[in-house]
């Protein structure tokens, strides 16, 4: 490269840091030399002694991904965005006219972090690098669910009954295998009841009811500083109730938030069985008003358990949270993304408080 453009390069990317590169102050929040270890054991990476041409480093390969998740890029725009911006270039160790990752690579590393259990493991790794920073899950946890739209399907009634019936998609559409490859039997259509309570004559009218076909994202959140500790993916259709036990996290309290969707008979036993305290909503009784001490009590929670939803509204209003691809598995691999690139962001939010404290 010519020295003078050289010079102009290093000057044009000082002019970036001074006006505050958020990679930069990224990069020197979160440590992402620390998953190294899991990303090389998890993924299987040899030493090279086989030869081949070299794999790009897997901490890079993590870094795309997060930059990935943070702007609802396809695997197509991102190659392209390496590419075009010397910012993501810098924060990717990757120097002009360096090869990068193409969307197959892309998209290859990500399935392969799905498929060994990797991104699973780099999130409980992130976990305690959060430990070692002093943000231990304490003040008990929220529990909430968000839908996550996909691109809808349009079934005849006979495929939508083989799909409900568990058929997967090569045996619904054997003679037709590009049509299949394009068809998710994973995700489910479910009704998002919501809005403000509107009323007529002193009587409230029927919530607005809109159709959502996709995922449904459950996650829990420590209450003191209100990092994702726990997360799962299922279908739309599937019912929040039933997914409390496998979001429960650890934490200093035993308390735990959550809307009235999780109150049932088991959910409350098998709280009490694991020492744990039931903040749950409780419902209106039905044909009958709400006793005041239950809405006081109830209103006192929400206070606290809206804080889930500041979190599912950061992750749709930043990362425009869409699933564009096929199965539960990489509807997960989306989801998970998410939220890490959902906590690292908190940590940075928490870091610079604490800076200026």
């Amino acid at each position: 490269m010519d020295p003078k453009s050289l010079f102009s390069l290093n000057e044009h990317l000082e002019m970036l840091s001074r006006h505050g590169d958020p990679l930069e102050v990224l990069e020197r929040t979160v440590d992402f030399e620390y998953f190294r270890v899991w990303l090389v054991d998890g993924l299987g990476y040899g030493d090279g002694s086989k030869g081949g041409r070299p794999p790009f480093d897997p901490v890079a390969m993590f870094k795309i991904l997060i930059l990935q998740a943070q702007h609802n890029l396809s695997d197509a725009r991102m190659e392209y965005m390496i590419r075009d911006r010397l910012s993501w270039m810098r924060f990717l160790g990757f120097a002009l006219g360096d090869r990068t990752p193409d969307e197959n690579t892309i998209r290859h590393f990500r399935n392969r972090m799905t498929e060994t259990g990797t991104l699973s493991q780099v999130m409980k790794a992130f976990d305690w690098q959060l430990h070692k920073k002093g943000y231990i899950p304490m003040s008990g946890q929220i529990i909430g669910a968000s839908l996550v739209p996909a691109p809808k399907q349009r079934n005849t009634d006979d495929e939508r009954q083989a799909i409900k019936d568990g058929k997967s998609a090569q045996d619904i559409w054997p003679d037709a295998p590009a049509k299949a490859a394009q068809k998710d039997t994973d995700a489910r259509w479910t009704l998002k009841i919501g809005g403000k309570v509107r009323y007529k004559d002193g009587k409230p009218l029927p919530m607005i009811a809109l159709p959502v076909f996709g995922y449904k994202s459950h996650i829990s959140i420590d209450r003191r500083y209100g990092f994702i500790r726990a997360g799962e993916v299922t279908s739309a259709a599937h019912a929040d109730g039933r997914m409390l036990r496998h979001v429960i996290a650890e934490n200093s309290s035993s308390e735990v938030w959550a809307d009235t969707a999780y109150r049932s008979k088991a959910n409350e036993a098998w709280l009490a069985d694991h020492m744990l305290t039931s903040r749950i909503h409780r419902r209106k009784p039905k044909g009958k008003q709400m006793p005041k001490a239950t809405a006081r009590a109830n209103a006192i929670k929400s206070a606290i358990r809206a804080r889930i939803e500041h979190v599912f509204a950061h992750q749709k209003s930043r990362f425009g949270l869409f699933i564009r691809t096929i199965d539960i598995k990489r509807a997960e691999a989306k989801l998970t993304l998410a939220n890490l690139a959902y906590n690292f962001d908190r940590l940075i939010s928490h870091e610079r408080r604490a800076a200026t404290a």
